[in-house]
C-alpha cells in the first residue's frame, strides 16, 4: 500500500522479487531498477459530417518500455538460466515481479510496482578492462503485458 507524505523518498532502498518469492538473497540483490515509460496510444477519429475539423482524441493500446535490472556480477546462473528458458521457447517462462521502495529506516515498505507476466529479453554484462576498477555489471532486460502499483 503506497504512502503518502510531503517529503520525497529516497530511491536507494528498494527490494526486488524476481517471481520466486525471494528478497534477501544475493540474486535479489540489485545495484539498480530502470523503470520503463508507460504510455497510452492516442487514435484520432473526426466524422466526414462533423461541423468542427478538429479530431476526437480516443484512447487505444497501452504501451510499455521494459524494466531493465542491474547488479554486480556474483557468479549466479540464476538470471542467464532464466534468459536461456525464455531462448528456448519454454512456455512457463513468464513472472511476476514486483520491486519494493522501502522507508529510510528499511521498516515499511511504501511504494510497490508489479510487473506482471514478465520474461527476459536481454541478457548482458559490462566490458571487462584489465586497468579499470569497476564492477562488473551484470544486466537483465525485462518485457512485461501490464504495470500495476499499489
Amino acid at each position: 500500500m503506497a504512502v503518502m507524505r510531503d517529503k520525497p523518498y529516497a530511491g536507494m532502498n528498494f527490494t526486488v522479487d524476481l517471481g520466486t518469492g525471494d528478497t534477501t538473497s544475493t540474486d535479489a540483490g540489485l545495484i539498480e531498477v530502470i523503470f520503463p515509460e508507460a504510455r497510452i496510444q492516442i487514435c484520432e477519429y473526426r466524422n466526414g459530417n462533423d461541423r468542427d475539423n478538429e479530431p476526437i482524441k480516443i484512447h487505444s493500446l497501452t504501451h510499455y518500455g521494459n524494466l531493465i535490472l542491474r547488479r554486480g556480477a556474483i557468479g549466479s546462473l540464476a538470471w542467464y538460466e532464466w534468459w536461456n528458458d525464455a531462448r528456448n521457447g519454454n512456455p512457463a517462462v513468464a513472472r511476476d515481479v514486483m520491486v519494493q521502495l522501502l522507508s529510510e529506516d528499511r521498516s515499511e515498505v511504501v511504494l510497490t510496482w508489479k510487473f506482471l507476466r514478465a520474461r527476459p529479453v536481454n541478457h548482458q554484462f559490462s566490458a571487462l578492462n584489465a586497468v579499470a576498477t569497476e564492477t562488473l555489471i551484470e544486466s537483465l532486460e525485462l518485457a512485461f503485458d501490464r504495470l500495476e502499483m499499489e
